[in-house]
Formats: C-alpha cells, structure tokens, sequence
C-alpha cells in the first residue's frame, strides 16, 4: 500500500497493517499529516492540529490495544489536555482544555492518538458548520456545499481522507446529518451509554458523544472502548456492556424493521426517496421484514426540539461571562456592560438567537405555555417509539430529506435549516440510539452527492442496528465510494 493510498483506510484495515508491523504508528501519522496539508486547504475540515503531540504518543503506543495507533480527529466541543477547546466560538478563543473528556480518557487507554480538532457550529448550533466563528468547512463531494453540521468538521476530514475517524457530539442529529451529507457512518449512541464529562454541554438533556467513521464496523470498534458507566456523569447508565462488534455479520432473517409512515412525507428530494426505497428492498432481500408504523407525534417533534434545546442553551450558557476564561471586552464601563459586551462580542449570531428563543421560552408567563408543554409533548414522542418497538426491531427511514444544500442557501431562513434535522431530533427527545450508512448517491449540478440511510434502535440496542448497517452497507458498495477530492489525492 502506497502513501497516497494509505489515508484512505478504515480503522480494522489500519489496525491490521500496524500489527502485522508493515507500518508504524509514526509513519501513519507522517502520511496523514501529508494528506492533511494538501486537501486541508480547500476542506477546511480542522481548526488545529497536534502532531507533535501526537508524534509523541506515537512513539510510546501499543498497536496491540484496540485501538493501538489509530489516530483520530476530535470534534473541538470535547476536551483534550493542552489542546484548544474553542466550541468554534470566539468566546473561547484561545482557551485550551486543562484536562481530558472521559472519552478522550478511553481512547488513550486504548491506543488512539488524538489528532486535532475539527471546525463545527458554534456551541454545535446549526446543521451546516456555517455557524462557526472561524471559518467554513466545505463538503468534499463538492466544495459550493456544506458538509452537514454541527459535527461537520468531523464528517468531512473522515470523508476527505484526512482523519482514519472522528469523534462529534448528537443533539438533535449532529452526527448522523453531516454522516449521510458527507458519505460516511455515523453512531448516536442512548443517552446516558456514552460519557459526557467534559463536553462543552448544549442541550444537557440531548447531547451525546458517538463516532463517525468509513465502515460500520470502525462505529463498533470505537463504541467498545467509549461506551460504559462513568462516575463523574450523572446521567451516564451503569449497564452491561456488550461486544459491539459480536453481532456484526449475522444475517437479518427475524428481524423486523418498522418504516414509520409520518417519514416518508412529501418533501422528502426524489432521489433521496428513490435511494430509500431502494435500500428497503435490499434489506427484505437480506431477510428482513418491513413493517409499516406510526409515529403519530411526529410533526411536533422539531418545535418540541427547538423549546427543549433553547432553554437547556441559555442555561448551560450562562457561565461564559468574560470573568473566568475566554473572551473579555475591553474597558468595561460596569460589571453590567463587562457581560453584555462580552457576549454581545464573542458569541455568533445563531447562539445569540438560541439565547434569545431559550430566555423567551423560560420566562415568567411563559414557562408553563412553552417548556412544561414541551416536557410532557417529549414524553408522548418518547411513548409513539416505545409502541413502535414492541412490534418491531428497529425503525429506518431517511437521514436527511435532501442531500447537500448549497453554502448560503438556508443562512437567511433559520426554519429551513432547523428542518434539515426532521429525521434525527425526534431520536434524541426518546433517548434512543441512531445511525446512518451511506444508500446512494444523488446527482445534482454534475456532482454526486451522498444520501445516508437511517436506522434507530431502542435504548441500549446499539448492536441491533450497527448488526443491520453492516449487514446492509457488506451487501453494496456504497460506502465505498470516493469522493472527488479523495479520489484525486489517491490517483495523484
């Protein structure tokens, strides 16, 4: 295998180089540093990088560990020691994280060398990475779109062949919507399965940590060594934890998949709908039966969301006030005016109006119409999958109703963009576990742009559905597919 070549590898095809001992871990990191300064430019997939330090955890890894060598890109909303931890805002800029998230704790004790962070909406605010406080990432299909967000940093170094794996952060669809914009997999985990000590919080009822990666069973690799009980989480569920990768490759006969009638809607792009309903067919071939279902509270789904997620985000919010860390305006006139310039002047406008919309929704005469009403609609969401999976295995659906949208075309219209999630947030109100594979391919404008499938699962039952994606994603070729610039880069 060439250098040129070698970027392009997924985690188990790397893992078994470095053991084998055709490759050290150093030599990987010299030929993804490579790869990194000639597409990064046009990516514009990180915000940092870290390859001294990584060179030195390089020299001392075991490549016999389950993830010996592997390096792997960091959504910069997760904390690294003595890396930046800016949540793509400029608030933080120039902060660095003075310890390790739990899941960064994991993977070192493992073998994974975290490589860099990558760019994301601000605060993960936004399903485009345009929200960022620094630059824009573009998607590597073609470069006038967006690679999805808010984990979209993440999804276009993983689809770019700039990272071998990436971390993000879910909250209503933040990996799972620039996994399929991106053509790659992407994992939400159950709330609670993976830790969220030291995330930068959003939602703190929402978020969850979960991998993005080329192959299925990459998501299975890095799932066993994140997932579990962590003390310093309160919400983290202390459960058995399976072998992630034990149920990969069993074929899919029993299992029964429900496709919920309130997501096959109009407005869904035909070539999307054509993709899924290709991908369903695939899946009966496979062995699987196709249940139709409903999900009846559907439709109040994104404005429970946008209630839900605003008002944890003014909360959690709030300590960024200038005093501690992070951005301070200058010669303030009192300590009042030190704090509303401070966050007038450091957070984006996205964050300013989920501030805005969280304050509105918690306010006195408001509480009860808004965010109890939002609680108790949750619950009845949270009901409709709890139904749905007494009949069924698992549900599918498509990720996103559209494939990559053009940079600029839904900055002006907030609606629009928080509909590119209308798939995915009703998951994370549940609780319940998500992932997308790549199904097909749409061609728009002479480019071919990728559309991810949806499976979700019950709480806990993340086997379940990475044992469907892999059994559907080893029967086509579909993530197989390169995007131009990868291509090129390998070719060149």
């Amino acid at each position: 295998m060439t250098g040129k070549e070698l970027p392009a590898s997924n985690i188990a095809d790397l893992q078994s180089l470095l053991r084998r001992r055709e490759i050290s871990p150093r030599e990987v990191l010299d030929v993804l540093r490579a790869r990194i300064e000639d597409v990064d430019g046009k990516i514009d997939a990180y915000l940092s990088t870290d390859f001294e330090g990584a060179v030195e955890k390089a020299e001392k890894t075991d490549v016999d560990l389950p993830l010996g060598g592997v390096p792997i890109a960091i959504k910069d909303i997760i904390s690294v020691a003595g890396q930046p931890c800016t949540c793509a805002s400029k608030i933080l800029q120039g902060y660095r994280a003075p310890y390790d998230a739990t899941v960064i704790r994991k993977l070192r004790a493992a073998g994974a060398i975290p490589l860099g962070k990558t760019n994301m909406d601000e605060f993960a605010m936004g399903s485009s990475t345009e929200n960022s406080g620094f630059k824009l990432t573009r998607n590597p299909w073609d470069l006038s779109r967006v690679p999805g967000g808010s984990s979209g940093g993440s999804a276009a170094a993983v689809a770019a062949d700039e990272a071998f794996a990436g971390l993000g952060t879910d909250t209503g669809g933040s990996i799972r919507q620039p996994a399929s914009l991106s053509g790659v997999v992407g994992l939400k985990p159950t709330y609670g399965r993976v830790s969220r000590f030291g995330l930068v919080a959003f939602a703190s009822s929402l978020d969850q940590v979960g991998p993005l990666t080329k192959t299925v069973r990459d998501a299975a690799l890095i799932m066993n060594v994140i997932a579990g009980h962590d003390p310093q989480d309160s919400t983290c569920l202390n459960e058995p934890l399976p072998d992630y990768t034990a149920a990969l490759g069993r074929d899919l006969r029993g299992i029964r998949l429900g496709l919920p009638k309130e997501y096959m809607i109009e407005g869904i792009d035909p070539q999307v709908k054509s993709a899924i309903d290709a991908a369903i067919a695939q899946l009966e071939t496979l062995g699987a039966e196709i249940v139709h279902v409903s999900l009846p509270h559907t439709d109040y789904s994104t404005a429970v969301y946008y209630i839900l997620a605003t008002a944890e985000a003014s909360a959690n919010l709030a300590r960024f006030d200038g005093v501690r860390y992070g951005h301070r305006a200058e010669n303030p006139k009192d300590l009042l005016d030190h704090y509303g310039r401070t966050r007038e002047e450091g957070f984006g406008a996205e964050v300013k109006r989920r501030i805005t919309l969280g304050t509105y929704v918690l306010s006195s005469g408001y509480y009860d119409a808004y965010y109890l009403r939002a609680q108790k609609v949750r619950e009845l969401i949270r009901q409709d999958f709890a139904k749905a999976f007494e009949r069924v295995d698992a549900l599918i659906s498509p990720t996103s109703p559209v494939p990559a949208f053009k940079i600029g075309e839904r900055t002006e219209d907030p609606l629009q963009m928080y509909l590119a999630d209308i798939f995915t947030n009703p998951a994370n109100l549940a609780g319940i576990c998500g992932i997308s594979v790549p199904c097909g391919l749409a061609e728009i404008e002479g480019h071919r742009l990728p559309i991810g499938l949806q499976l979700l699962g019950k709480a806990l039952d993340e086997a379940r559905i990475l044992q469907i994606a892999h059994a559907y994603e080893q029967s086509t070729d579909w993530h197989k597919a390169r995007p131009p610039i990868a291509a090129s880069m390998q070719n060149g």
